[in-house]
């Protein structure tokens, strides 16, 4: 049997936890399996590098920052393989060069295209336990590139597919997925399995469990996910494309403070107009989220949207270097924001959610700026300080603590 087990940060934080790590892997080695580990940067290292490079110069090309940072991963892989060695188990740690992990050119945000197993099959041939770097990869100009922040849950979901793995675990500092951030939600409580379309919104609405390309790519590739803790032996959470028990109404709610919104007022109303400001914003490689546009008034309309909080001063920026081609009055950006989502794939033949969590908020008084929704989602934009308050509401009136 083949698993891919990834670590996140807090896992391989100081020495102990290493050789914890460490301990977790030979035992499964030690039944016989084959073992690929992917790892993160130690603790909080990775913000370490940016503060760092922050220092330097406050404006680092994203080349040179994903330099950086790739070296992160490196210490990582490096010293845990030097654990296992003192533990007496043959290992190697291997880097996304050595691997080779080939992906897009987009620095800091690079999606993976393919990787060259042989490496690893050879390894694992000569019973060693292969540990990878997560985040990182090498693009066709032979640089480091990073895939966005979690993206070692990528690493560990790619190598699964590629390998054609029989388990595919990820280890957190938490023992599962919650139906909300248990540090937001006191009484969120641990689901035993949930659908990888239920996770994957909740991924990119903010919950911090699973990297959101990693869920993606596990229901693209049919990767069953563990997600467990690394400081237990507590069974997790399973992810996968259905669930035996009966849907719950709401699997889940999620908060994410990362949010941004940019409006832009006074744009010609006509067609194309949209597409102009949006195809400018895709040319940058910013996503947008959330869209609102206005009724038209004057021949003129105002259009609204989220960008993730990185983002938004380098979308100010593109909307403003094009203000010529787009015509408008003014853009605006609010950054005191975040979005509030309630996910679940019973939903999709249980009318009124939407309704039920408005009352909430308003009984909260809470005021919602914009509302996106799915067949498995509702997601509002409200005022950042308002959203521990209205997480644990919502979480009350859909039973979820129940």
């Amino acid at each position: 049997m083949l698993v891919v087990k990834k670590f996140g940060g807090t896992s391989v934080a100081n020495k102990e936890r290493i050789y914890n790590v460490a301990r977790r892997c030979i035992e499964e080695y030690q039944k016989g399996n084959d073992v690929v580990v992917v790892l993160s940067a130690m603790g909080k290292l990775t913000d370490e590098l940016i503060e760092m490079a922050m220092d330097i110069n406050p404006n680092p090309s994203k080349r040179e920052l994903d330099m950086l940072l790739t070296t992160g991963e490196q210490t990582s892989v490096s010293l845990m393989s030097m654990a296992m060695a003192a533990l007496g188990v043959p290992s190697i740690s291997l880097n996304a060069f050595q691997v080779a992990m080939h992906t897009t050119s987009n620095y800091g945000n690079a999606r993976l295209k393919r990787i060259d197993t042989e490496r690893i099959k050879h390894e694992l041939e000569s019973r060693k336990i292969v540990i990878v770097t997560g985040f990182q990869g090498i693009n066709k100009y032979d640089d480091y590139t990073t895939l966005g922040r979690g993206g070692s849950d990528t690493t560990a979901v790619a190598l699964a597919a590629a390998l054609r793995a029989d388990k595919c675990e990820i280890y957190t500092d938490v023992d599962g997925v919650y139906t909300a951030d248990p540090r937001i939600v006191k009484t969120a409580k641990k689901l035993n399995e949930i659908t990888y379309d239920e996770m994957l919104d909740l991924a990119t609405l903010g919950a911090g469990v699973l990297h959101n390309r990693s869920v993606e790519m596990a229901k693209k590739y049919g990767v069953a996910l563990v997600v467990r803790s690394s400081l237990t032996n507590e069974e997790g959470t399973i992810v996968k494309e259905d669930v035996k028990v009966e849907r719950m109404l709401v699997s889940g709610v999620a908060v994410d403070k990362s949010a941004e919104r940019i409006s832009v007022i006074g744009l010609a109303d006509k067609p194309g107009t949209a597409f102009r400001l949006f195809d400018a914003l895709a040319k940058a490689n910013i996503n947008v989220d959330m869209i609102l546009q206005s009724v038209g008034r004057d021949n003129t309309k105002d259009i609204s949207f989220t960008v993730d909080g990185n983002c938004g001063d380098e979308a100010l920026k593109v909307i403003e270097d094009n203000k010529a081609r787009l015509n408008y009055q003014n853009v605006e950006i609010e950054k005191n924001v975040c979005k509030v989502s309630v996910v679940g794939a019973g939903m999709m033949s249980n009318p009124g959610v939407a309704a039920k969590m408005f009352e909430c908020l308003y009984n909260e008084h809470i005021n919602i700026k914009m509302i996106s929704t799915s067949e498995i989602r509702v997601t509002v934009l409200i005022d950042v300080n308002e959203a521990e308050r209205a997480a644990n509401a919502i979480h009350d009136i859909f039973g979820l603590a129940e």
